[in-house]
């Protein structure tokens, strides 16, 4: 079935047979489901950029994904009224009532859910989990006989660790004891979160929707079940499964680049890293190009609140959100045609040529300035060294063979949850998927502690 605008969501939830009625809507009850679990509460404890700190508050993940949701439920909200009046989806009894009610709810929940399958430690939490593997990537006999266990498609999964592809696990697994579907969340919400709809070895840093990819191999039965009941488009890739990205993707995607672009900036100031002025300039710079604001209005504004500057730059910040939705939403509508074949190739925040200087501007600015921040460049390598020790320990425990395990690896699996343990008679891929889906959701001060004991720096 081709994908059409009243076609591309579902109502139904992933591993459920039918649902029972509520006074929330389906769509709804997504949004309560992600925010009232573990996963999500652990997010607050998971670094976002800055080292968590005792003193100056910035943002983790958790706040970051509050803040993408409030900003997705506004791109949503905009593009449902616009699709609610289009003559095609205006007859339709189905399509009508969902982009002027639902949409906005699909888009928050899906950002509220975009980061659960980070690790702790920001991005080199990611790199260090396939420490381990890409170390024994090699031509020594012991590592080619190693590398013998998995496939090609397993083997691309453990060297190059995605934290894209782990929050669909993390979604929509059944851990024992748990229920069957995991989240149970609608498919109109998984389809959003899958920002690289291709398996791993489909992967191409120079195609956008794959540039990275949205599945393990494990996963791939989920994948594919998603896939069709949101008649999403396959990708014309010989011998590679990939698809073309659900349009709803886009605007979660733009939710996020919004958030972090502005409130990194934001967060620098706060810490020092970049001074009052040019944070100042940067945000006005996005103002000018709203013309629903006043400039000079915004700007007097912000001086009569220098005195906390903090309350002055956030002021600008939310200005510059609201700038930025609009402009993003402008561009998703100007292109929706693209977008549903598949044929836009582009995320809506580069689309936008009247602020193109600015935001390349702020991005090369933190670049060279926040991530590469001594106390941000401290905690990556602290991090790395952490996340790829627990790796090594558990992996090599798990897949060593039961007869053969000593009794510290025999010790080191007993620290397993039940709800990751694993048959011994499992293949050496599953077993290494559930060491990572132990390590993946720790948070930073767990990982640490457990870095600490295990190291026997703490007893």
């Amino acid at each position: 079935m081709a994908l059409t605008w009243n076609n591309c969501f579902s109502p139904k939830r992933f591993g459920v047979e039918s649902g029972s009625k509520d006074i929330r809507n389906v769509y709804e009850r997504d949004w309560d489901r992600i925010i009232f679990s573990s996963p999500f509460r652990r997010l607050q404890n998971k670094t976002q950029v800055f080292p968590l700190p005792e003193e100056v508050f910035v943002h983790n993940r958790l706040t970051h994904s509050l803040e993408v949701a409030s900003i997705g439920r506004s791109l949503g909200k905009i593009i449902g009224k616009e699709f609610s009046q289009l003559s095609n989806i205006k007859i339709d009894d189905k399509a009508r009532p969902f982009y002027r009610n639902n949409l906005k709810n699909v888009i928050a929940a899906a950002c509220l859910a975009h980061d659960l399958g980070n690790p702790a430690f920001g991005h080199s939490g990611e790199e260090a989990i396939s420490k381990y593997f890409k170390k024994r990537d090699t031509q020594k006999p012991e590592d080619i006989d190693f590398k013998i266990n998995f496939t090609k498609e397993e083997w691309n999964d453990l060297i190059n660790f995605e934290g894209n592809a782990n929050a669909l696990r993390v979604l929509t697994m059944q851990q024992k004891g748990r229920y069957k579907g995991g989240f149970r969340l609608t498919y109109s919400t998984l389809g959003a979160i899958l920002k690289y709809p291709c398996e791993s070895i489909a992967s191409d840093k120079n195609i956008l929707h794959r540039k990275k990819y949205g599945y393990f191999k494990i996963d791939e039965d989920v994948f594919l079940d998603i896939a069709k009941e949101l008649n999403l488009i396959q990708d014309n890739v010989k011998s590679r499964l990939a698809f073309k990205r659900h349009p709803f993707v886009y605007l979660v995607e733009a939710a996020d680049d919004i958030a972090y672009n502005i409130i990194d900036f934001e967060d620098a100031q706060r810490l020092g890293i970049l001074s009052y002025e040019e944070v100042r300039n940067s945000f006005l710079e996005i103002i000018k190009q709203n013309h629903k604001d006043e400039i000079k209005k915004v700007i007097k504004t912000a001086d009569d609140l220098k005195e906390d500057l903090n309350e002055s730059i956030a002021y600008l910040r939310a200005k510059s959100i609201n700038t930025l939705t609009y402009k993003c939403a402008k561009v998703f509508l100007q292109n929706k045609e693209l977008i549903l074949k598949g044929e836009y190739n582009k995320s809506l925040i580069q689309d936008i040529p009247e602020l193109e200087k600015t935001m390349q501007d702020i991005e090369n600015k933190s670049i060279d300035r926040i991530y590469n921040a001594r106390n941000v460049v401290e905690l990556e390598i602290a991090g790395f060294r952490i996340m790829s020790s627990l790796i090594e320990d558990f992996v090599t425990s798990a897949l060593t063979s039961l007869e053969n395990r000593d009794k510290e690896q025999k010790k080191i699996l007993e620290l397993l949850p039940n709800q990751f343990s694993f048959k011994e008679s499992s293949t050496p891929y599953i077993k290494v998927m559930h060491i990572l889906d132990f390590i993946s959701g720790m948070t930073d001060l767990f990982a640490l502690k457990l870095y600490r004991k295990l190291k026997g720096i703490d007893i």
